[in-house]
């Protein structure tokens, strides 16, 4: 881009030359027809550098605005993922069972105290009283999982639909395992295209997005939380857009 700016501005100050030039050496009867074609061309120049400046800048308010709202959406399905974890042990691999989950499903509240009883082995081997450390786990009660997660909100229905961007775009759902030191370890990932997100804007800069490698950016070509190749649970957003844990 900034190539570009420069190439326009000195072509631009060429054109303004070659006016000067004209005014001074053409023949008058050819004066006005070549003085309003290079003033149209400094025009043409000079609002192409313009919009080289004005779109990437619109460009960038309209991304952060999108991203901002995909990122609610994701943050939302990882809350109900890390919950369907919690209850079930493992991650849903499709919506339609992650929303009947949230529907249904209650949350088990616990309370874990330490308690002393006769450990009657020992005491039967020592022929005295001998006592061990135990931990009772109490049931107290249930909670909704809906109720916590999103109280009276049904915005949880629609969380596969991706929120900016392209109409009717839903996010890539998985779920599985990872083996690790031979144990099965749930993963999930939730995640979309940024051209999808971006489905209507200039294609030079879409193709620059989805090259970025920043700190303060969105590295990749989609937005995603969760992986199916490490075990982990964070977005892949920078913190500019909100937490990603």
């Amino acid at each position: 881009m900034v190539t570009f700016i420069l190439i326009a501005v000195a072509v631009i100050l060429v054109t303004i030359g070659l006016v000067k030039l004209v005014d001074k050496f053409i023949p008058s009867k050819f004066k006005p027809i070549l003085t309003i074609a290079l003033w149209v061309l400094i025009g043409f120049l000079g609002y192409q550098t313009y919009m080289s400046i004005y779109e990437p800048i619109q460009f960038n308010k309209l991304k952060n605005k999108r991203y901002k709202q995909v990122i609610e959406s994701l943050i939302d399905i990882r809350d109900s993922q890390l919950a369907h974890k919690q209850v079930t042990g493992k991650f849903s691999g499709n919506f339609e069972n992650l929303i009947k989950f949230i529907d249904t499903a209650k949350y088990t509240i616990t309370q874990r105290r330490d308690s002393t009883i006769i450990d009657e082995e020992l005491t039967k081997l020592y022929g005295v009283d001998t006592t061990k450390e135990i931990v009772i786990i109490d049931t107290l009660g249930y909670v909704s999982v809906k109720d916590s997660l999103f109280k009276t909100s049904q915005r949880y229905k629609t969380m596969m639909q991706v929120p900016a961007g392209e109409v009717g775009s839903k996010f890539k759902l998985q779920a599985g395992y990872l083996e690790q030191n031979d144990i099965q370890i749930p993963v999930f990932e939730a995640s979309v295209k940024k051209d999808v997100i971006l489905f209507d804007q200039n294609p030079d800069l879409v193709m620059q997005e989805n090259q970025v490698i920043s700190v303060d950016g969105v590295n990749g070509d989609v937005l995603r939380v969760g992986s199916m190749e490490e075990v982990k649970t964070i977005g892949n957003w920078p913190k500019t857009y909100g937490s990603a844990e």
